[in-house]
């Protein structure tokens, strides 16, 4: 096995490549294909109910629930795995051991169906599992193979990277739902498509599990760490005490984090909800109808939202970060209120467009806006662990309570629109934000 220096071409793509691998997961199960099968089940057994572990439940309000579970488990063990890996200096056996239950749980959506309800439910966990967790470790190793000059640079490889390479594998899957007689997959009216549609999850646990081998080939397996063997189980659960307790002598970071952890909330439960909802609540015709038109949608988000980040970049440089913030979080509440009265296509793709320009330009800017507020200190890895720790449990509280709502109430709307309030505190808690280059930091 090569030992590549660090900083080497071979080794900064063989990183970046992981985008390559697992980004097919993220847009094709998650946003695009995965919500559209999963409301066919529904409509071909004529049901809008289920009973798991003795509740009647809708599908909507169901998902979320499980979704939030996920995020639960991820919330939990990152930091110990995390631990865990940098203790025992051997990242990559953790990092293929989630990416492969990932991809094996892909494999799994095949066989997805409603009369074996805990074992369909249980792939779709692991499969958000082995995503997440892989990915938190892929990105751990950035600092270990890229100088700090290079990492902006790198970093932006894997985003376009996995752009492009789960663009090509969801173009094909298209191809195969909308033609499925050209790949040989036979069926009545509807049949054929969802059968395309368990073929497509295969295609992307397979796509995950083959290109990720180059990857896994160049990493290094890393470095054992030295010290109480405490640090086995608690090492990253103690760098994120050490973080929460330096918190308190830093007020405006402090500030901006409890703004950004209500508002990311929202956010994260948005990207996740959106093919859902647009899946039950709009007006679409026919099934074929609604298939192209969700993963049109899906497209569309992914286009416009790098667009959105380059335009909100050099709006953050002229007017400030936090002004900026308020700004896009102002969008979202109209956004918001607009998803409460979508009815037609016509509806969901100009939402899906303004929800594509706020999502790439909020997740990059809020990024950079906390590591300008950061303390002039080596051990930035662990205060952007504590910044994605935030997030994870922002997305458990959030899809649990989209369901909880959704579920109460009936009705799915009044969920998002409830999720627009919490874009509405987070403009009051940025207001009392002060611009990162006006903060004076304490050494």
């Amino acid at each position: 096995m090569p030992q590549l220096e660090k900083g080497s071409k071979k080794l900064l793509f063989a990183w970046a490549f992981y985008d390559w691998a697992n980004s097919v997961y993220s847009l094709v199960i998650t946003s695009a294909l995965f919500p559209i099968f999963y409301g066919a089940l529904f409509r071909m057994e004529g049901i809008e109910t289920i009973e798991v572990f003795g509740t009647s439940l809708e599908r909507g309000p169901l998902i979320s629930y499980v979704t939030s579970a996920a995020f639960l488990a991820i919330a939990l063990i990152t930091p110990v795995i995390a631990g865990m890996a940098d203790y025992l200096g051997n990242k990559k056996v953790f990092m293929k051991a989630f990416c492969y239950l990932g991809s094996l749980s892909c494999i799994g959506l095949y066989w997805f169906s409603l009369s074996d309800i805990y074992f369909s439910l249980g792939a779709y966990f692991l499969g958000l599992v082995g995503f997440w967790v892989s990915y938190a470790l892929n990105n751990s190793y950035l600092p270990d193979v890229a100088f700090k000059e290079q990492q902006n640079q790198v970093s932006a490889k894997g985003f376009s990277l996995g752009y492009v390479g789960s663009v090509l594998l969801l173009l094909f899957n298209l191809a195969m739902v909308m033609k499925p007689e050209l790949f040989g997959i036979s069926g009545g009216e509807g049949v054929a498509a969802v059968k395309a549609m368990r073929y497509s999850f295969i295609s992307v646990g397979l796509w995950w599990f083959l290109f990720s081998q180059y990857t896994f080939y160049y990493l290094p397996k890393g470095h054992p760490s030295h010290g109480s063997a405490n640090r086995l189980l608690l090492g990253g659960i103690s760098e994120l005490i050490a973080v929460a307790r330096q918190l308190k002598t830093q007020l405006m970071l402090s500030r901006y984090l409890r703004a950004y952890f209500v508002y990311n909330m929202a956010v994260q439960t948005i990207m996740l909800v959106a093919a859902f909802y647009g899946e039950q609540e709009i007006a679409w015709g026919s099934d074929q109808e609604r298939t192209t038109g969700l993963i049109t949608s899906m497209l569309l988000i992914q286009l416009v939202a790098i667009a959105g980040a380059q335009v909100t970049a050099k709006a953050a440089a002229r007017w400030g970060n936090i002004r900026v913030l308020i700004a896009i979080n102002t969008l979202w509440v109209l956004i918001c209120i607009e998803a409460f009265f979508l009815e037609t296509p016509a509806d969901f793709y100009l939402a899906a467009f303004f929800v594509g320009w706020v999502m790439g330009s909020i997740q990059a800017l809020s990024r950079s806006t906390y590591a300008k507020f950061l303390p002039e200190t080596e051990d930035t890895a662990s205060y952007f662990s504590f910044y994605d720790s935030a997030e994870k449990w922002g997305i458990v509280l959030g899809t649990f309570l989209y369901g909880a709502v959704a579920q109460y109430t009936g009705d799915m709307r009044i969920a998002i629109a409830i999720l627009g309030l919490f874009f509405v505190l987070g403009i009051l808690l940025l207001r009392g934000v002060k611009e990162p280059d006006q903060v004076i930091q304490m050494t």
